[in-house]
């Protein structure tokens, strides 16, 4: 792809979101659910996603998704507060009220930002757990995000009573039956008014931040990066977590300088990404860029999304970090200081993660756990403790306490953030250096992703293949070691393959929402060997494809 001439920079008004027009489409259009698969109601690897004005976020849905969950937990016997969070794009404010709407007309006690705002995603799986630690009902959670998505666009998930996005079993059911609610004109969805939610006595008010940021130094050394007086500077790119940061910085004496405050959204400030498009990746350079320009100023910075659940670490000398060098060199410094964790603990990648993690994990004599795309793979293992770590090649991870119990079981973006500084504060040496000597022991990995285009009956085959369909025993000049259709980490099916050679792999999976699929490719050989590896995967797949 090329990359658009407003890479970088910041997009001309007139490219800007339709605030106007995108709240009436959330209230006005209507989705046909009967005759048009892409308006339905549809959980993906983090939620169901979409924009009113695509008629695939709107008020119908929501209405039908929280009727949904409500009848879920009803029938799991749920019966603790359900605590919500919502971030900066326009559509989770308009969502989080009617989830109000219909989550009290059912009785459900809802736990909501004191005083209003912002929650993060981490900040809600972290009261989840810890609620059904100490308290004798049990308790779960609904995030409203759609992460680093467009402006334009929604996003709702579901977290269960293990703290982390809801598995698959649990998804299907609430869209099946959100679905069903759709296609019978939400008769059966029951709602209140405004003055019927503020009388109900249902809302509770929680203050998320302290409860959050006063038990963070049982997770990260803050006192080590205090005394080492390392200056962070961080970008909340507009999002939910910005009120965060000051309490962190007065509660535990650290030396953090906010460089925007800016909450719209527009999210006007935000330099648009290599297509040319406002995207709140802190893991593009394009989207950084802002902070990337005050790298000099600070000793580490950082940048998350607008859910908090990823996180872009930027070194002084050498700019914005790849998402998949950091999490290498994050699993390294865990396993050697962390004295309290257990000896035979997993650390966990997904498929489509850097080769060089399976490297460091052996190289530190730990134990790898590679799993399919999407965090809730890692939940029960990190809610039972048996998963040190669990990161995602798109720049999101979280990790236990520093005595070895679950902290969250989502992606947590502010404690990658802070282990940065406190990576920086214990070594002497930011990640960056960390991972150029994780380069010359382990070689360097050349890593890409590409979408091609696939119609939904191409996806479809994709999805279900079975490993007697690659027939080829060579890739790029090297034998093939193996052929994934299934993560041998936890025997779960990919939706699609992975091809390994000794010093090189591709992936290919289907697009949950466009159509497309997706190629992931590394060579630890050269450029030139990760070209060819994209001309013969491409033709491999092809070959399964077309046959």
């Amino acid at each position: 792809m090329a990359i658009h001439p407003l890479a970088g920079q910041l997009a001309p008004h007139d490219s800007l979101v339709n605030l106007p027009e995108l709240l009436t489409s959330y209230y006005l259009k209507k989705p046909n659910v009967e005759h048009n698969a892409e308006e339905r109601v549809s959980f993906g690897t983090s939620g169901h996603r979409g924009s009113a004005l695509s008629v695939s976020f709107n008020e119908n849905h929501i209405l039908a998704i929280s009727q949904a969950i409500a009848e879920y937990r009803l029938s799991q016997n749920i019966t603790g507060p359900l605590y919500v969070g919502k971030d900066t794009h326009a559509l989770s404010e308009a969502a989080f009220q009617t989830v109000l709407s219909v989550l009290t007309a059912n009785g459900v006690r809802v736990r909501v930002q004191l005083n209003g705002g912002f929650t993060p995603t981490p900040v809600i799986s972290h009261a989840i757990l810890t609620h059904n630690q100490t308290q004798s009902d049990t308790s779960d959670g609904l995030v409203i995000t759609p992460s680093h998505n467009p402006p334009e666009d929604g996003g709702i998930k579901y977290n269960s009573s293990k703290g982390g996005p809801a598995d698959k079993e649990i998804t299907d059911w609430v869209a099946k039956r959100a679905n069903d609610l759709l296609l019978a004109n939400l008769v059966d969805v029951k709602t209140f008014s405004q003055e019927e939610v503020n009388a109900s006595g249902l809302i509770e008010e929680f203050d998320y931040i302290s409860h959050y940021v006063n038990d963070l130094e049982n997770v990260i050394d803050m006192e080590v990066i205090a005394k080492a007086n390392i200056r962070i500077g961080v970008d909340p790119m507009g999002g939910s977590g910005i009120h965060y940061w000051k309490p962190i910085a007065e509660r535990y004496g650290l030396d953090i300088t906010v460089v925007n405050t800016e909450v719209d959204p527009t999210f006007r400030f935000v330099p648009v990404d290599k297509d040319g498009r406002i995207r709140m990746d802190c893991s593009s350079p394009y989207s950084m860029s802002g902070l990337l320009k005050l790298k000099d100023d600070f000793d580490i910075a950082v940048g998350n999304d607008p859910d908090y659940d990823r996180h872009g670490i930027v070194c002084a000398q050498s700019g914005l970090m790849n998402p998949n060098a950091y999490l290498g060199v994050a699993i390294e410094y865990l396993s050697q200081h962390r004295s309290l964790w257990s000896k035979d603990i997993q650390f966990g990648k997904t498929l489509v993660s850097s080769g060089m993690i399976d490297r460091v994990i052996k190289g530190v004599n730990a134990t790898l756990c590679e799993v399919p795309v999407g965090f809730k793979w890692y939940v029960e293992g990190m809610y039972e403790g048996a998963m040190a770590f669990g990161g995602e090649e798109s720049a999101g991870a979280s990790f236990l306490r520093k005595d070895g119990k679950v902290w969250t079981t989502d992606k947590d973006g502010f404690i990658l953030a802070l282990l940065a500084a406190e990576i920086l504060a214990v070594t002497g040496k930011d990640p960056h250096s960390l991972y150029m000597e994780q380069v010359e022991k382990y070689g360097k990995p050349f890593y890409k992703r590409i979408d091609v285009a696939a119609t939904p009956a191409q996806k479809a085959i994709l999805g279900a293949l079975d490993t007697k369909n690659v027939t080829q025993t060579e890739l790029a000049g090297e034998t093939i070691t193996s052929v994934l259709t299934h993560a041998p980490g936890n025997g779960a099916a990919i939706g699609g393959l992975k091809v390994s050679t000794e010093n090189g792999w591709f992936a290919a999976r289907p697009s949950g929402t466009e159509n497309v699929y997706k190629i992931y490719l590394e060579s630890f050989i050269s450029e030139q060997h990760l070209a060819e590896l994209e001309e013969e995967a491409k033709s491999l797949v092809s070959s399964v494809l077309n046959a």
